[in-house]
Protein backbone atom coordinates (compact mmCIF):
# COMPACT_ATOMS: atom_id res chain seq x y z
CA UNK A 1 0.00 0.00 0.00
CA UNK A 2 0.95 3.66 -1.03
CA UNK A 3 0.56 6.47 1.05
CA UNK A 4 -0.06 10.11 0.23
CA UNK A 5 1.42 11.54 3.63
CA UNK A 6 1.21 14.88 2.06
CA UNK A 7 -2.25 15.21 1.12
CA UNK A 8 -3.59 13.02 4.70
CA UNK A 9 -1.53 15.53 6.07
CA UNK A 10 -2.91 18.55 4.41
CA UNK A 11 -6.81 17.12 5.70
CA UNK A 12 -5.76 16.69 8.83
CA UNK A 13 -4.28 20.23 9.28
CA UNK A 14 -6.36 22.12 6.57
CA UNK A 15 -8.74 25.10 8.07
CA UNK A 16 -11.09 27.10 6.25
CA UNK A 17 -10.49 30.90 6.32
CA UNK A 18 -13.36 33.28 7.68
CA UNK A 19 -14.67 35.08 4.51
CA UNK A 20 -13.83 38.72 6.56
CA UNK A 21 -10.18 37.80 6.30
CA UNK A 22 -10.24 37.34 2.52
CA UNK A 23 -8.59 39.69 0.44
CA UNK A 24 -7.60 40.98 -3.15
CA UNK A 25 -6.57 39.49 -5.03
CA UNK A 26 -9.10 37.28 -6.33
CA UNK A 27 -7.59 34.36 -8.05
CA UNK A 28 -7.73 34.70 -11.85
CA UNK A 29 -9.62 32.12 -14.21
CA UNK A 30 -6.96 30.78 -15.16
CA UNK A 31 -6.08 29.87 -11.38
CA UNK A 32 -9.85 29.08 -11.01
CA UNK A 33 -9.74 26.05 -13.95
CA UNK A 34 -7.69 23.44 -11.69
CA UNK A 35 -9.94 24.29 -8.65
CA UNK A 36 -13.28 23.46 -10.13
CA UNK A 37 -11.99 20.84 -11.87
CA UNK A 38 -10.48 19.03 -8.59
CA UNK A 39 -14.35 20.15 -7.21
CA UNK A 40 -15.87 18.09 -9.99
CA UNK A 41 -14.10 14.90 -9.18
CA UNK A 42 -16.32 14.53 -6.27
CA UNK A 43 -18.79 11.06 -6.63
CA UNK A 44 -21.39 11.83 -8.53
CA UNK A 45 -23.42 8.01 -8.89
CA UNK A 46 -24.94 8.30 -12.64
CA UNK A 47 -23.07 10.58 -14.06
CA UNK A 48 -25.71 13.29 -13.72
CA UNK A 49 -23.78 16.04 -12.54
CA UNK A 50 -26.55 17.22 -10.45
CA UNK A 51 -24.55 20.54 -10.07
CA UNK A 52 -23.26 23.65 -11.18
CA UNK A 53 -20.91 26.47 -10.86
CA UNK A 54 -21.79 30.33 -11.01
CA UNK A 55 -17.93 32.25 -10.97
CA UNK A 56 -19.29 35.93 -8.86
CA UNK A 57 -16.56 38.63 -9.44
CA UNK A 58 -16.60 41.56 -7.68
CA UNK A 59 -18.66 43.15 -9.90
CA UNK A 60 -21.65 40.95 -9.35
CA UNK A 61 -20.41 40.52 -5.55
CA UNK A 62 -20.90 44.23 -5.47
CA UNK A 63 -24.89 43.97 -7.40
CA UNK A 64 -25.53 40.97 -5.01
CA UNK A 65 -25.08 43.10 -1.77
CA UNK A 66 -27.57 45.46 -2.85
CA UNK A 67 -30.03 43.45 -4.18
CA UNK A 68 -29.91 41.00 -0.74
CA UNK A 69 -30.01 44.03 1.30
CA UNK A 70 -33.07 45.61 -0.79
CA UNK A 71 -34.29 41.88 -0.51
CA UNK A 72 -33.94 41.84 3.51
CA UNK A 73 -35.38 45.05 3.53
CA UNK A 74 -38.68 43.14 1.98
CA UNK A 75 -38.49 40.03 4.08
CA UNK A 76 -38.62 42.91 7.19
CA UNK A 77 -35.19 41.33 8.76
CA UNK A 78 -33.80 42.90 11.71
CA UNK A 79 -31.33 46.24 10.32
CA UNK A 80 -28.46 43.83 11.69
CA UNK A 81 -29.25 40.92 9.81
CA UNK A 82 -29.55 43.69 6.40
CA UNK A 83 -26.01 44.88 7.18
CA UNK A 84 -24.62 41.14 7.32
CA UNK A 85 -26.22 40.05 4.22
CA UNK A 86 -24.42 43.13 2.58
CA UNK A 87 -20.85 42.09 4.05
CA UNK A 88 -21.59 38.91 2.35
CA UNK A 89 -21.37 39.73 -0.73
CA UNK A 90 -19.61 42.60 -0.53
CA UNK A 91 -16.34 41.55 1.38
CA UNK A 92 -15.34 38.34 -0.79
CA UNK A 93 -12.82 38.87 -3.35
CA UNK A 94 -14.90 36.31 -5.13
CA UNK A 95 -16.96 33.65 -5.14
CA UNK A 96 -18.08 30.48 -6.65
CA UNK A 97 -21.95 29.77 -5.98
CA UNK A 98 -22.46 25.79 -6.25
CA UNK A 99 -26.00 25.06 -7.39
CA UNK A 100 -27.68 21.98 -6.68
CA UNK A 101 -29.24 21.40 -9.86
CA UNK A 102 -31.13 17.81 -8.90
CA UNK A 103 -31.72 15.59 -12.65
CA UNK A 104 -34.86 13.61 -13.24
CA UNK A 105 -33.58 9.78 -12.42
CA UNK A 106 -35.21 6.81 -11.52
CA UNK A 107 -32.24 5.38 -10.22
CA UNK A 108 -30.76 8.50 -8.03
CA UNK A 109 -32.80 9.54 -5.52
CA UNK A 110 -32.79 13.41 -5.38
CA UNK A 111 -31.43 13.78 -1.98
CA UNK A 112 -28.32 11.74 -3.06
CA UNK A 113 -27.97 14.41 -5.97
CA UNK A 114 -27.84 16.99 -3.08
CA UNK A 115 -25.45 15.49 -1.08
CA UNK A 116 -23.15 14.99 -4.13
CA UNK A 117 -23.67 18.73 -4.35
CA UNK A 118 -21.87 18.84 -1.03
CA UNK A 119 -19.51 16.94 -2.10
CA UNK A 120 -18.63 19.74 -4.74
CA UNK A 121 -18.66 22.50 -2.17
CA UNK A 122 -15.94 20.68 0.34
CA UNK A 123 -13.84 19.51 -2.67
CA UNK A 124 -13.70 22.81 -4.13
CA UNK A 125 -12.98 24.33 -0.61
CA UNK A 126 -9.84 22.32 -0.31
CA UNK A 127 -8.89 22.64 -3.79
CA UNK A 128 -8.66 26.25 -3.09
CA UNK A 129 -7.28 25.82 0.16
CA UNK A 130 -4.38 23.06 -1.42
CA UNK A 131 -3.67 25.86 -4.20
CA UNK A 132 -2.65 28.53 -1.43
CA UNK A 133 -5.78 30.71 -1.46
CA UNK A 134 -8.31 31.35 1.32
CA UNK A 135 -11.41 30.15 1.35
CA UNK A 136 -14.70 29.11 3.11
CA UNK A 137 -18.09 27.57 2.61
CA UNK A 138 -20.83 29.73 3.48
CA UNK A 139 -24.79 29.03 2.78
CA UNK A 140 -27.52 31.72 4.90
CA UNK A 141 -31.06 32.70 3.88
CA UNK A 142 -30.04 33.91 0.40
CA UNK A 143 -29.31 30.30 -0.78
CA UNK A 144 -32.90 29.36 -0.39
CA UNK A 145 -34.30 31.98 -0.49
CA UNK A 146 -36.96 31.76 -4.15
CA UNK A 147 -37.65 35.29 -5.09
CA UNK A 148 -33.43 35.88 -4.90
CA UNK A 149 -32.61 32.96 -6.36
CA UNK A 150 -34.86 33.49 -9.24
CA UNK A 151 -34.69 37.35 -9.75
CA UNK A 152 -30.81 37.69 -9.09
CA UNK A 153 -29.25 34.12 -9.65
CA UNK A 154 -31.75 33.47 -12.26
CA UNK A 155 -31.42 29.51 -10.82
CA UNK A 156 -34.43 27.36 -11.80
CA UNK A 157 -37.30 26.49 -8.97
CA UNK A 158 -35.59 22.78 -8.60
CA UNK A 159 -32.42 24.69 -7.77
CA UNK A 160 -30.45 26.16 -5.14
CA UNK A 161 -27.09 27.43 -3.67
CA UNK A 162 -25.80 24.84 -2.39
CA UNK A 163 -22.52 26.82 -1.27
CA UNK A 164 -21.23 30.22 -1.47
CA UNK A 165 -17.47 29.59 -1.97
CA UNK A 166 -15.73 32.29 -0.95
CA UNK A 167 -12.10 32.40 -2.05
CA UNK A 168 -9.34 35.02 -1.56
CA UNK A 169 -5.89 35.89 -0.63
CA UNK A 170 -5.15 34.82 2.51
CA UNK A 171 -4.28 38.19 5.28
CA UNK A 172 -3.92 35.67 8.49
CA UNK A 173 -3.80 32.12 9.77
CA UNK A 174 -7.01 30.99 11.08
CA UNK A 175 -6.45 29.81 15.01
CA UNK A 176 -7.20 25.94 14.92
CA UNK A 177 -10.82 25.30 16.92
CA UNK A 178 -12.12 22.20 18.64
CA UNK A 179 -12.68 19.18 16.34
CA UNK A 180 -15.08 16.44 17.81
CA UNK A 181 -13.71 13.57 19.67
CA UNK A 182 -13.65 10.72 17.85
CA UNK A 183 -14.44 8.08 20.21
CA UNK A 184 -17.87 10.35 21.17
CA UNK A 185 -19.18 10.02 17.61
CA UNK A 186 -17.70 6.70 16.55
CA UNK A 187 -19.37 3.36 17.16
CA UNK A 188 -17.62 0.09 15.96
CA UNK A 189 -19.96 -2.83 14.84
CA UNK A 190 -18.05 -5.89 14.18
CA UNK A 191 -20.73 -8.17 13.65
Amino acid sequence: MTKNLKALDFLLSRRSHPSKTLKEPAPSLDDLKPILTAAMRSPDHGKLEPWRFIILQKAALLRLANCASLRAIELDLPMEAQKKVEFFFRNPPLSVAVISSPKESEKIPELEQTLSAGAVCLALVNAALASDWGASWLTGWTATDRPFLTNHLKLEKHEFVAGYIHIGSKSSHPPERPRPDFKSITNIVSD
